[in-house]
Formats: C-alpha cells, structure tokens, sequence
C-alpha cells in the first residue's frame, strides 16, 4: 500500500527499551477531497530514511498496516493497530490526486 501527502513533522529517532529498539514516527497530509493526517512510524533501519527529507515535501510512503493484541491484568484483551513506513520517495502528490479524483468520477460503482 502507498499514501501520497504532505510532510507536516518528522519526530527525532526513539529508543524504546533496553534492547535497542528505534521507531521514528513521520506525519502525513494527504491529498483528498477531504484530507487525512495520518501518523506514520518507521522502526530499527528504516528511521534513517527519513533524514534527509524536510517537512513541506511531497512524498509516497510505502506502508504495511501492522495489528496486535494485549491482554490487560483484569483479562481484557485490547487491540491495537499502527501504520509502518518501508519505504519514502519525493512525489507529485498534486497530480496524482487530479488523476486520482477524475477516475472516482468516472466509476459508475
């Protein structure tokens, strides 16, 4: 999956835990009628994709949606879902979205 947006704040690199394990996390504006901000995290190698790229910029993030669960000490179970950046590339997100909308016209469904 993709999302097409633009850079409205990358976080610094987060070490979480004794481990060693990094998450950086990257916000997104998507080009829609109606926009999206959307969070998107990069974890261990994949946070140093995001170094040289600067809030402003358009940008297609290769995503994978990622879901887990928890059980609480009451013995609830508890769901939680987050988005996972792989990949990051410069992007003309404003043309995609013209094409994007003249296509939804289009579809009769």
């Amino acid at each position: 999956m993709e999302l097409n947006g633009t850079i409205k704040n990358i976080g610094q690199t987060q070490e979480i835990g004794s481990n060693g394990f990094r998450k950086r996390e990257l916000v997104i504006e998507t080009f829609e009628q109606y926009p999206q901000t959307i969070l998107v995290e990069f974890v261990q190698d994949k946070c140093d994709l995001l170094n040289s790229y600067n809030v402003g910029q358009n940008v297609t993030i290769g995503i994978n949606l990622r879901g887990r669960s928890w059980e609480n000490p009451q013995g609830e179970t508890k769901y939680f879902n987050s988005i996972q950046g792989w990949r990051i590339t410069q992007g003309n997100a404003p043309q995609f979205a013209s094409v994007q909308a003249e296509e939804v016209l289009d579809d009769p469904f």
